[in-house]
């Protein structure tokens, strides 16, 4: 049986007003114009307005902890790195202005590890931590504040045909169903005395000892989509144009959401073109 992610009604919620078709087609644009910039001048209003998406969604935080920690710790601990190893940005800035450097006591078969501070490598980072953050908040959103009910109709209605629209829907079902036979073979491999917490030995090693745990999920998995395919080839899928029990009516608000998603987008691409926009980093330092 295929789950959703959580979803309910919430009242008052910013992305639950509009139509999942308009909100799907303001991500996209709101997606490619944040990928516009790295000037983190221009990325604080993104970063900005998907907090207030966040905070105006009426999600619960015990809802989203999991998924919005495990981005945000991916995004933090990414932008360090490329502040450490100063990879990443060779291609953004063509010189570097030092700040401190820090040299080990020590040297390795004749290398010494250094870090060096600059002024390019701090705000490079931020910039990174400022546009990555901004998509990953307006992406785990999704699937908490769109209908489950309505996810091959919304996509119908983007213009994807029924068997496209139909795969979208699926996949979107996809990871929590995934999640769902994990947890439920995890549990069952315990009570079974399958001890999970004790394991040993190197990554081969322990990568073979959750066979009993993979195994069983991917051939559930396998089983489960042939179920799909033979439902659907019993309900003719494929053979004419289906028809969907839920309407959606696109309101005045949905077609302003658009509409200002599409001016966001060619204004940034504007100003992209015209070179703003591109990485900054302040003079005085």
């Amino acid at each position: 049986m295929l789950i959703p992610w959580r979803y309910r009604k919430r009242e008052r919620s910013f992305i639950q007003s509009f139509d999942p078709r308009a909100w799907l087609i303001f991500y996209v644009c709101f997606l490619f114009s944040t990928l516009t910039f790295w000037d983190v001048r221009y990325l604080i209003p993104f970063l900005a307005f998907a907090v207030f998406t966040l905070i105006s969604s009426r999600i619960q935080w015990r809802e989203i902890r999991r998924s919005f920690l495990f981005i945000v710790g991916f995004v933090f601990f990414f932008s360090i790195m490329t502040f450490l190893t100063g990879r990443g940005g060779v291609e953004v800035y063509a010189e570097e202005h030092l700040i401190r450097r820090f040299e080990a006591s020590f040297s390795i078969l004749g290398w010494t590890p250094a870090l060096d501070i600059t002024v390019e490598r701090i705000f490079f980072a931020l910039s990174q931590f400022t546009r990555v953050a901004s998509m990953a908040i307006m992406t785990v959103l999704i699937p908490f504040s769109l209908n489950p009910a309505l996810y091959g109709v919304t996509f119908k209605g983007l213009g994807l045909n029924d068997k496209f629209a139909y795969a979208m829907d699926l996949t979107m079902r996809f990871i929590p169903t995934f999640a769902r036979d994990f947890q439920l073979t995890v549990d069952a491999q315990r009570a079974r005395g399958y001890e999970l917490e004790h394991f040993s030995g190197g990554l081969i090693e322990q990568v073979r000892k959750m066979g009993p745990i993979f195994v069983p999920v991917v051939i559930h998995a396998i089983i489960g989509s042939e179920d799909i395919i033979d439902a659907m080839d019993l309900r003719a899928f494929g053979i004419g144009p289906r028809t969907w029990i839920d309407v959606l009516e696109r309101k005045t608000r949905d077609r302003i959401l658009i509409w200002v998603g599409v001016i966001l987008l060619v204004g940034s691409l504007a100003l992209g073109f015209t070179g703003y926009g591109m990485f900054w980093a302040p003079t005085a330092l």
